[in-house]
């Protein structure tokens, strides 16, 4: 049965969650803020189900030996090492879409109390000062929003806005025309939406092209009134800049869920009277907190007990209805990149992998993931499904696929080719009824050959008594042969014979079948 820890305060039910889908589950809610104490106890554990309290960082991880999966309750994983958890191995997910209302509703409630100068007001009036004439608002209908980030949350805001009679404008890159139309906004550059809005709203990630994305350049070309709010991340507005923009007038007022550094304390916009600010409550409703952290429960459950993979930031996402279809391509896959791998000795250049016939109406993501690891697992050791895919990118390692409709016998295969500093080695493969990886061809050679956890693969010149000899070596080194594939292209051209064995091979006994009378290679396989 795998074991979670939950280190952080969770509902209930989400405990329950854990329990009813047959997961043990440690309920300990403030160890998350005791590092010493996790670090002694987080190698019992399959999962972790964290909020913002405990940290993930790369000491946890490294002490982690059992840890597979942790998922936070929420959308931001600031507080979760993924490059260190990805080196290891453990998928990361959030929950990305259990706040999405409730964050969008915190904007709008931020943009209503900044264009009717609200909170002010309640100070002035619970003060006796009754000064009905200081706080002279503006009406929203007719305003144009501008978003900057038009995503899920984003949308919602959008949708909001529709509702009170604004024109909504945003600025994202990846929103197409349609999905704009069908939200019934406008798409524009960064520097129109600048000039036209009369709110502006911030809706993405915190990413290097997103990074201080409101500017001093870009502040100075807002319209003169223009009002603010940030309910996304802090590190999206250059809060210095900010500060003189609206002390100077230009920006009319702000209202800030987020900061650069938070806890945010003493922090210059404070002491401006034009500036709304909340503690990071975009999430924290009752319903949005109850949602993510069912949806933590349900993600981890699924994962540990069935393979489903969903919200993952560093894997493919995999669902339940997939994940028993997809778990023997899934293998095949990483057996031919092994096989591949444990021949290639010099650099590699590419990967390429084809996808035929119905594996290619499958999610190749994740067999793309276990191939690319297969391949490097033999000279890299430590890497893994998770982490191979930035592996390669970080040595340089092309990665492409292809997939097509069936063109020949086979309903479904999966030819992955390795493009190394001296040649190109290609090995296909496919499965049998009973889910059991099969190679088809190698080199360009047709042969069928189940793969087991032992093999011999000998590349040698195709001529009379080789096949004999080698048998009979076999036989001298006490090698009991549980399977025997052969395959050639032509009469007297090279031919592979690929040879299960039970045991395995010493470096001498390979050095003896590799010293057999017209072997070319010799290799001890190990799947």
């Amino acid at each position: 049965m795998p074991k979670v820890l939950v280190s952080d305060k969770l509902s209930p039910t989400a405990v329950q969650i854990f329990k009813d889908n047959g997961v043990e589950v440690d309920y300990l809610p403030d160890l998350g803020k005791d590092k010493e104490k996790l670090l002694e106890v987080i190698g019992q554990y399959d999962g972790l189900a964290i909020r913002s309290a405990t940290k993930v960082t790369e000491k946890i991880i490294a002490a982690a030996t059992n840890l597979k999966v942790i998922g936070r309750a929420g959308i931001g994983v600031d507080n979760v090492d993924i490059p260190a958890a990805t080196k290891k191995g453990i998928i990361v997910m959030n929950t990305p879409f259990g706040n999405s209302i409730t964050t969008a509703e915190h904007a709008i409630a931020m943009m209503m109390a900044l264009a009717r100068q609200l909170p002010e007001a309640d100070a002035s009036t619970r003060a006796s000062k009754w000064e009905k004439n200081r706080f002279m608002g503006v009406e929203v209908t007719n305003k144009t929003l501008g978003l900057i980030g038009a995503g899920n949350i984003g949308s919602i805001v959008a949708d909001r806005a529709i509702g009170l009679k604004m024109k909504v404008i945003a600025y994202d890159p990846f929103l197409t025309p349609e999905r704009a139309q069908a939200l019934g906004i406008e798409k524009v550059a960064l520097e129109d939406l600048l000039a036209r809005a009369d709110f502006i709203t911030l809706h993405t990630p915190l990413i290097d092209a997103t990074r201080n994305i409101l500017n001093a350049d870009n502040l100075a070309k807002t319209r003169k009134g223009v009002r603010i709010i940030n309910c996304a991340r802090g590190g999206l507005i250059d809060e210095t800049a900010l500060y003189e923009a609206l002390k100077s007038g230009h920006v009319a007022g702000a209202a800030l869920d987020v900061f650069l550094q938070e806890p945010a304390e003493n922090n210059p916009l404070f002491e401006l009277p034009n500036v709304i600010c909340t503690p990071h409550l975009g999430a924290a409703t009752t319903e949005a907190q109850e949602n993510v952290a069912l949806q933590v429960a349900e993600q981890i459950s699924a994962y540990l007990m069935s393979g489903e993979i969903t919200n993952a930031l560093n894997f493919p996402s995999i669902s339940a209805e997939e994940a028993p279809i997809l778990t023997p391509w899934v293998k095949l896959a990483e057996n031919l990149g092994l096989f591949a791998g444990q021949l290639t000795e010099t650099a590699i250049k590419g990967i390429k992998l084809e996808f035929e016939g119905n594996v290619a109406n499958l999610n190749v993501k994740p067999m793309i993931a276990a191939a690319v690891n297969g391949v490097l697992k033999p000279s890299l050791g430590d890497v893994n499904m998770v982490s191979a895919p930035q592996v390669a990118k970080d040595r340089g390692i092309t990665v492409e696929t292809t997939t097509r409709d069936q063109q020949g016998a086979y309903e479904g295969y999966i030819r992955l080719t390795v493009t190394t500093e001296r040649q190109e080695r290609g090995v296909a493969g496919t499965l049998f009824a009973n889910g059991k990886s099969r190679i088809i061809q190698v080199k360009n050679i047709n042969m069928e050959a189940e793969l087991t956890p032992s093999m011999l693969y000998v590349t040698n010149e195709d001529k009379p008594g080789h096949i004999g000899r080698l048998g009979t070596l076999l036989g001298t080194l006490g090698i009991n042969i549980a399977n025997f594939n052969l395959g050639r292209v032509d009469v007297g051209s090279d031919a592979i014979a690929l040879v299960s064995i039970d045991g395995t091979l010493t470096e001498p006994q390979l050095a003896e079948i590799a010293a057999l009378e017209g072997v070319k290679q010799a290799k001890a396989l190990r799947f």
